[in-house]
């Protein structure tokens, strides 16, 4: 037996203007989540992204083409419900960001993380006043309290859909400090991500690139330019 697919019963896809935010009604009829909850952005633009999926399907509707309307049903009904847990989930990177374990050798390895991950160290402690300390191998240290109670703090603060977004800026990268110089425009996506991943950067370039996992990184590159893209439109000013 096939596989039962939806299909589109809809001919306009707008955006609708509430207390509770901005919804997205197909032909006047409101768009809920799985859980049948109300789909409400926080911002217009957002709500705009939202539609502009829906407007966008054929005649069979394909969820997997839909990024911004699967991360706002997301942050409606798995982040907005657990939202101090999922917090302190992603605050918890700042005791093993992966910016602080750092390569005993070759001599270049070190050198090149030193490059790359010190002047994040620096940032994150002039802007978030928050001071990580790097350490040799793999073997967990906890970092300062204070440090970390400054970080979670600031991560706590994230209005829902921004904590949604954030959550993959710092899972994908493995790095709470990289996760706020996404959110802050540091540097560019791109220049962020390759930063995240400097160690299998290194090894590719000794042995060789493996096809299989450069495809993988390739799927979690857009997943990680899709958060920052959520993390954006649901800025206040948009």
């Amino acid at each position: 037996m096939s596989e039962w697919k939806a299909k589109r019963f809809w001919i306009a896809a707008e955006v609708t203007e509430g207390a509770e935010g901005f919804g997205i009604a197909l032909d006047g009829r409101p768009v809920k989540t799985p859980a049948k909850r109300a789909l409400q952005a926080p911002t217009r633009a957002l709500a705009e992204a939202i539609a502009a999926e829906w407007a966008a399907q054929g005649d069979v509707v394909d969820p997997l083409s839909m990024p911004f309307t699967r991360t706002a049903n997301a942050a409606i009904d798995k982040v907005a419900v657990q939202q101090a847990e999922v917090a302190e989930m992603l605050a918890a990177y700042g005791d093993s960001d992966l910016l602080c374990y750092r390569a005993e050798q070759p001599a270049e390895l070190v050198e090149r993380q030193a490059a790359a991950w010190d002047p994040l160290l620096d940032w994150a402690a002039e802007t978030l006043g928050a001071r990580l300390h790097p350490r040799v191998g793999v073997m967990h240290a906890p970092q300062d309290p204070d440090a970390l109670a400054r970080l979670s703090a600031e991560v706590k603060a994230l209005p829902v859909f921004q904590l949604t977004a954030f959550h993959d800026l710092v899972s994908l990268s493995g790095s709470l400090i990289l996760g706020f110089a996404a959110a802050q425009d540091l540097k560019t996506i791109k220049a962020l991500w390759d930063i995240s991943r400097l160690d299998e950067i290194w090894q590719a370039e000794q042995w060789g690139q493996d096809e299989e996992a450069e495809a993988a990184a390739a799927v979690k590159f857009t997943a990680f330019q899709h958060a920052k893209a959520v993390f954006d439109l649901t800025h206040p000013g948009f």
